[in-house]
């Protein structure tokens, strides 16, 4: 199965590991799970971090390079991903979360979050 991790479980997997749930380690480490990150994630820890956020203290460009160097592939913002925002529902005012959802309901994949608003999303959106 393809999954797209949102920017928290890619934030854990690089330096937090306990806070993943059992759930979301078991989904991860399935030898049969195709791991997918957005550059929307890497664009949302740049800025977050350089504002100086607690909780974005990783840096970029590592975590781009270690989620690769571990078989994970990107997902490049393309324009397809930017107007399907547009069809989404006003659940969540987050612009990045929504290029997530976006990014994964066109490419067909889902994507897995550790956000309850997040999950209210239709479609291939898996809470763990």
């Amino acid at each position: 199965m393809k999954f797209l991790l949102d920017t928290h479980l890619l934030l854990w997997i690089a330096g937090d590991t306990k806070r993943l749930s059992a759930k979301a380690r078991k989904l991860i480490t399935e030898p049969t799970s195709e791991l997918f990150f957005s550059a929307a994630s890497l664009w949302e820890i740049a800025i977050k971090r350089g504002l100086g956020r607690d909780d974005f203290k990783v840096d970029a460009r590592l975590l781009r390079r270690g989620l690769l160097d571990n078989g994970y592939r990107e997902i490049p913002i393309g324009s397809e991903h930017v107007v399907a925002i547009d069809s989404l529902p006003p659940i969540h005012k987050d612009p990045f979360d929504r290029m997530l959802i976006a990014q994964a309901m066109v490419e067909g994949i889902t994507l897995l979050t550790s956000d309850a608003v997040v999950a209210q999303y239709p479609g291939a959106v898996r809470r763990v």
